[in-house]
């Protein structure tokens, strides 16, 4: 026995038409597919409303992004700190024992 699919649903809101076709693989869920003058402009898994569909025409512009960076820390520095310098600090690399002996290239020959 299977599950009973829904059918699909076409209304118009406004000046859009809707076109609701199911989901493959789900027994109840629609694809709002949304056109403006037969043109193809953004689906939602919810039935959309008016606003919905004028925010897929004309999104809201998004500023540009803004680089997250641990030493970017804006504000005004605390008293008695010392300017940062530019040189970026670099762990001392430690020094190996004389006495141990590094294998060659041609050791593995």
């Amino acid at each position: 026995m299977s599950i009973p699919l829904v059918e699909g649903r076409r209304f118009r809101l406004g000046k859009y038409e809707i076109v609701g076709k199911p989901i493959p693989h789900s027994a109840h869920m629609l694809r709002y597919t949304v056109f403006v003058d037969g043109i193809r402009i953004g689906a939602l898994a919810s039935v959309p409303t008016e606003s919905d569909c004028r925010f897929l025409e004309h999104p809201p512009a998004v500023p540009p992004l803004k680089i997250y960076s641990v030493i970017y820390r804006p504000g005004r520095p605390k008293k008695g700190t010392v300017q940062p310098t530019d040189k970026a600090l670099a762990l001392p690399a430690p020094e190996l024992p004389q006495e141990i002996a590094l294998p060659r290239a041609h050791d593995f020959e």
